[in-house]
């Protein structure tokens, strides 16, 4: 896997019959390698180690309905009350982050009502804070510390 705009991390990663896997320590199993998933285990890792989310209150892939539609997100943070307050979209690191993408999270957020979302390539991250009042959101300089949510 190539590397990222990313702190480097250790992982368990191991292969089977030609095909990779790694330890994702949220969902405690290994996943297949895909170049989104190698993504995904780098930003866990990165905001748990460098930002201070803490483990427990991140979900990976997590069902929700929308419209009678079942969607997939790829990783929720939850507060400590256990309201989910972000959201976090991955791409794998050749895809572009477009409007296309910023308007998936969007749909996902209509159910969620988050105030936080992000959007990574593991090359190029945003982050954006939702304004619901003026009906905006802006985007924010770095991704906030845990306690900063």
């Amino acid at each position: 896997m190539i590397p990222l705009n990313l702190p480097v991390y250790s992982f368990n990663i191991k292969k089977e019959k030609e095909k990779s896997f790694i330890f994702d320590s949220i969902r405690k199993r290994f996943v297949s390698l895909t170049p989104e998933e190698w993504v995904r285990q780098h930003f866990v890792a990165f905001l748990a180690e460098e930002k201070k989310y803490p483990r427990a209150l991140i979900a990976n892939e997590i069902s929700i309905s929308y419209n009678g539609l079942k969607k997939r997100c790829d990783t929720l943070v939850y507060n400590r009350n256990l309201e989910i307050v972000l959201i976090v979209e991955y791409k794998a690191p050749n895809v572009a982050i477009t409007q296309e993408v910023f308007d998936q999270v969007a749909v996902y957020n209509m159910k969620l009502k988050v105030n936080y979302m992000i959007i990574s390539n593991g090359m190029e991250h945003f982050c954006c804070r939702i304004d619901y009042e003026n009906m905006r959101y802006d985007y924010l300089k770095e991704i906030p510390c845990f306690d900063e949510l």
